[in-house]
């Protein structure tokens, strides 16, 4: 419970809203100033996370049990209670961590910042596992704090360090005009709902009607879609926000249409890509990395159909990644909340509607459809607010990728499919079946990419010949 307020303090939104503030002064040449308005932030947010810290820990006897003294006895409740009061710390690490990242992406350094989740879990891993005995809650929530603090802060201190990061005297506090500005830019994000956010919680509620198992296979599936969107949409958002913050502090509208269309061209393939390969091997994927031990074959089945689906989604979660840093990069933060948050009400229908025809692929199809609806939402928006410069082909390569990946998932499925030997595979047959069925839907999207016209297939081949 107490992990979900990082989507609120520390799931990036801190990072996000002072990249452009900072990214400001370094357009400017203004170096010194950049390091005057990170201590104007800096010094009252570390007073107002350490505070509220600290109130929580104060109060997490009450809030623990409000949030389940119905279902546990005293004895679970107060391990509830020590064990939040034990993670707690975690948060202020996260928070002002975010704003040693952000100097880094703001200077366009992105590797350092890269290691921060793989040392966090790899704290909560080793911190489980420490000791030789079985692993316990409490040595999984002291690895998370440790994780936090050397991947999430120490690190990251490190790398602005490097930067020149130093903490010039400046009137801190509510007065100082940049966290003021800090403060506008920051509490749409805090506050405002997204579909994006509400996707995993809507995930985890309407299936608990269904057949038993439903559940756990459709997040399981979900899950697994995460990995590349992880990998495509985020990633390539994270690495895009720098520089479309600078090209907005440099004046340069222009240039920023352009490289907003060639970005969103370029996920958008990517994003089909991940598609075809996904759809094509969904059920030897599930079978490999949940059937031991976690599903039987009908769970195998169900995830992997659900799977199929939520695989659709992957071009859209990229276009929405891409369109929601412009608007940030132009401090326009309640437009993508905003649109977040409509999306997020008219998603409730569509899971309630797809869950009542459908099941668990109704809801598969109701997720795709949400973040499929927000990124065209957020897509209109930008057209109405900045024009429709740079935007030439999106729609077009969109179309493009949409009918590559899903010809070339039915021919890797197939494939898949004649390699798995039916439904319930064997391991080493869904090994195999994985490999080939990547093997054939991965050059096949390339091909049928290209053959429909779209121009990144034939700039990628063509680079290929040339190596």
């Amino acid at each position: 419970m107490l992990f979900r307020s990082n989507y609120l303090l520390a799931g990036g939104f801190l990072s996000i809203t002072f990249i452009p503030i900072f990214t400001r002064y370094l357009a400017a040449g203004d170096e010194e100033g950049g390091w005057r308005a990170f201590g104007a932030v800096f010094r009252p947010l570390a007073i107002l996370v350490v505070a509220l810290t600290g109130a929580l820990a104060l109060a997490a006897g009450p809030i623990v049990d409000l949030a389940f003294g119905s279902n546990m006895d005293q004895a679970q409740l107060d391990e509830i209670v020590r064990l939040t009061r034990l993670v707690l710390p975690a948060q202020i690490f996260f928070v002002l961590g975010a704003l040693f990242t952000a100097v880094q992406y703001a200077n366009q350094r992105f590797l350092i910042p890269t290691l921060a989740p793989i040392v966090y879990n790899l704290g909560i891993i080793i911190g489980g596992l420490i000791g030789g005995g079985e692993p316990s809650a409490t040595g999984f929530v002291v690895g998370a704090v440790v994780g936090a603090f050397v991947g999430n802060f120490a690190l990251q201190f490190y790398g602005a360090y490097r930067l020149g990061l130093r903490f010039p005297k400046v009137k801190a506090g509510w007065s100082n005009p940049v966290f003021r500005e800090y403060l506008t830019l920051a509490i749409p994000l805090m506050i405002g709902q997204s579909i994006v956010v509400l996707d995993e919680s809507f995930a985890r509620i309407f299936p608990a009607a269904l057949e038993d198992g439903a559940i756990f296979a459709f997040n399981r599936a979900r899950r697994l879609n995460m990995l590349p969107v992880g990998v495509i949409a985020q990633a390539a958002g994270v690495a895009a926000y720098p520089f479309f913050a600078r090209l907005v502090a440099e004046g340069k509208p222009e240039q920023l249409a352009a490289t907003m269309g060639k970005t969103l061209r370029l996920v958008l393939f990517g994003g089909g890509m991940a598609t075809a390969v996904v759809m094509s091997t969904a059920l030897p994927v599930v079978r490999v990395a949940f059937q031991r031990g976690e599903f039987s074959a009908e769970g195998t089945t169900l995830a992997a159909g659900a799977l199929t689906l939520l695989a659709l989604s992957i071009p859209a979660w990229a276009a929405h990644q891409i369109f929601a840093r412009g608007f940030y990069a132009n401090r326009q933060m309640w437009v993508p909340v905003a649109a977040g948050t409509v999306w997020s009400a008219a998603a409730i229908p569509l899971f309630l509607t797809g869950n009542e025809l459908w099941g668990i692929s109704g809801l598969a199809l109701a997720s795709s459809a949400s973040i499929t609806g927000y990124a065209i939402t957020l897509a209109l928006l930008w057209i109405r607010r900045h024009g429709s410069q740079g935007m030439d082909g999106v729609i077009v390569t969109a179309g493009r990728v949409i009918a590559a990946a899903l010809g070339s998932a039915a021919l890797g499925w197939l494939i898949a499919r004649a390699v798995a030997g039916g439904a319930t595979p064997t391991f080493p047959r869904a090994v195999a079946a994985i490999v080939i069925g990547a093997a054939v839907s991965g050059p096949a999207y390339l091909a049928l990419a290209r053959i429909f016209g779209t121009k990144e297939a034939a700039e990628l081949m063509s680079a290929r010949r040339r190596v």
